[in-house]
């Protein structure tokens, strides 16, 4: 996945664009493929060059280490956060579990209790993804207010910032005018002069995330996360952790479960991770996802007369072909957006508005009419909103840590998809056979973490959690960033896994208007019981 572009989308209140970025170098989590593409699946599956991993990840011993005790047994003192009906507190956690004596993170921390009536269930832990994705903001934006009504009154609704993250000691690389020149750098390189200037890119990211936060760099792992929710669930004085992850929030819970599978309570996976494969291999299935979103919506697309990408009579195929083209015409002249700032509309902007789009089909229109004042009017004003909206760019021209802490997180979690620019272009015409559309972009953007300052601590597992209770795994058919592919085999590896599949578009699948999905997961969160391993729902 790809530090600048990975996917994650983050769901929070009314924007619906917002992505979180995902998972190790490339795009960001998810790679599978799904319905609409499945023969561009089966290439990326095949040209993964890197088998599944096959060692599963060991549980932590039951008894919490004494070194740890003052961290689990501290008091959350809940103030009053300025949001109504939410209280906020920070929590400590050792920086190094390794070395907890030597010194400490503080984790930004948000509840609003139950509402009642009913039996108060404990607490609900969220985390919308990325990894980057503010959980705080999450549940006071959506989570806490949108969740159903039945959910909210018997839980208190949490959240915590993972380490590195929004308001949890945030890891800082860019400012803004840095960043907008990194969004806009070219990742399709035509000559060697171009290749140069994108791996200065990466290096002035990775040197600039180095220089701020040195220490915390190395710690900011999904490992250590997880082990950081531990610890807030014993703050909380729940015996089990309940918990709803979307997207890298999968990868998340499923690590927590992983490693303390008798503190595992009702756990939903929302558009899941599978933890077993390598970078290289995460990226190019998720570049096949994004062609699978895609082909869906070029489907819609050219049946309509506002289709900007060809009319009826037009193929997927040949619609795929026109967005390139216009792609490659904005590389050799980008056009004017009327942004304050003076920002044009790249090849590299155009492309990440249009992969912010393949999150929601509810963003289809929005697409269509972007690429349309795009290409009639030479106006790019609608997809540099769409490309601002993922990057998290606000109207001041500052950006929120997101893609920092994404990049931090991922290139920690999994040695690099590749080391250098000759295996990058070596690997194109495979990401390409996975995408035709995005794959020469996706597989420069897998590069970002070759130049990362810290070394990768994790490595791909397989995570069975044996004796947790039942796990609910989720899985959409055409998810562009978590290819549904995911969700199978992050439930056949859980023990406890049970599959739950949205035949349908968009990223994750809870509370997106499929009342068998809500159902089956409210009745799961509130009675326990899980649905059957396999239903289907559209």
């Amino acid at each position: 996945m790809h530090s600048r572009r990975t996917h994650r989308r983050t769901r929070t209140g009314g924007t619906r664009i917002r992505a979180t970025i995902l998972a190790a170098a490339l795009l960001a989590t998810a790679c599978s493929a799904g319905g609409a593409s499945t023969s561009a699946g089966s290439e990326a599956e095949a040209a993964g060059s890197t088998e599944a991993a096959t060692a599963s990840l060991a549980p932590l011993p039951k008894a919490t280490p004494a070194e740890l005790s003052p961290y689990y047994e501290q008091k959350l003192a809940w103030r009053d956060c300025g949001v109504p009906g939410f209280q906020c507190a920070t929590m400590k956690a050792p920086l190094d579990y390794a070395k907890p004596t030597e010194g400490d993170v503080r984790l930004a921390v948000a509840r609003k209790k139950s509402t009642g009536p009913g039996k108060r269930l404990g607490s609900l832990l969220v985390n919308p993804g990325g990894p980057g994705g503010s959980a705080v903001g999450y549940l006071q934006q959506y989570a806490g207010i949108g969740y159903p009504e039945e959910v909210r009154a018997q839980y208190d609704m949490v959240a915590v910032d993972p380490r590195g993250v929004a308001r949890s000691e945030p890891v800082e690389c860019l400012d803004g005018r840095e960043m907008d020149a990194y969004t806009r750098t070219d990742v399709t390189p035509d000559d060697q002069r171009e290749t140069d200037e994108l791996v200065g890119a990466y290096k002035d990211f990775a040197e600039g995330c180095g220089a701020d936060a040195p220490k915390l760099l190395r710690h900011v792992s999904t490992v250590e996360a997880a082990r950081d929710m531990d610890v807030l669930r014993a703050a909380l004085g729940d015996d089990r952790l309940n918990y709803v992850g979307a997207s890298y929030g999968t990868f998340l819970g499923a690590t927590y479960a992983g490693l303390f599978p008798d503190r595992a309570g009702r756990l939903v996976l929302d558009g899941a991770m599978d933890p077993s494969l390598p970078a290289r291999r995460l990226n190019l299935e998720q570049t096949a996802g994004f062609e699978t979103a895609f082909q869906s919506f070029a489907k819609d697309c050219v049946r309509r007369t506002d289709c900007p990408l060809g009319g009826p009579g037009t193929t997927p195929e040949q619609a795929g072909e026109n967005l390139k083209a216009f792609f490659d015409d904005l590389d050799a002249k980008p056009i004017p957006t009327g942004d304050a700032d003076g920002r044009r509309l790249t090849e590299s902007l155009a492309t990440t508005g249009v992969i912010a789009a393949m999150y929601d089909e509810g963003a289809w229109q929005q697409l269509r009419e972007s690429l349309t004042s795009a290409k009639k009017e030479n106006d790019g004003a609608g997809l540099l909103v769409l490309s601002d909206s993922y990057y998290e760019r606000e109207a001041d021209g500052g950006y929120s840590n997101l893609m920092f802490a994404n990049a931090a997180v991922n290139c920690l979690d999994l040695p690099a998809a590749f080391s250098s620019p000759e295996e990058v272009r070596d690997a194109v015409p495979e990401f390409e056979k996975a995408s035709p559309v995005f794959g020469e972009g996706l597989a420069w953007a897998s590069l970002n973490c070759a130049y990362w300052p810290v070394g990768a601590t994790g490595e791909p597992h397989r995570i069975t959690a044996a004796g947790a209770t039942p796990i609910v795994v989720v899985g959409t058919t055409r998810d562009p960033a978590t290819p549904y592919r995911w969700a199978e085999a992050l439930a056949d590896q859980l023990a406890s896994g049970r599959l739950l599949t949205y035949e349908g578009d968009g990223h994750t699948a809870y509370g997106r208007g499929s009342t068998c999905i809500d159902s089956a997961i409210n009745t799961y969160l509130l009675r326990g019981t899980a649905p059957e391993d396999g239903k289907r729902c559209s």
